[in-house]
């Protein structure tokens, strides 16, 4: 599954400089994660570093249209090390 950032976002920017995948980016009114890019952080750290450092709870959520189990997740991971 992909994260995504809801209108709750305050443009804070703390998410940007987290993502390992570099998936974030400023948006027009929020930022946004490239749900292409997204792993949820997984096999780099045990929950995704946007929504630890997030100051606001809902502001970042699990992205309905891009469901993935964590070894798909896993697996993208691993085929964007190689590029």
């Amino acid at each position: 599954m992909a994260l995504m950032i809801t209108e709750e976002c305050i443009v804070c920017g703390a998410c940007e400089p987290e993502c390992p995948n570099n998936a974030i980016s400023a948006g027009e009114d929020i930022y946004n994660i490239n749900p292409e890019l997204c792993t949820e952080c997984v096999g780099y750290f045990d929950e995704p570093q946007c929504k630890a450092v997030c100051p606001i709870d809902e502001a970042i959520v699990v992205n309905p249209a891009f469901r993935e189990t964590k070894e798909e997740l896993l697996k993208k991971k691993l085929l964007m090390d190689k590029h």
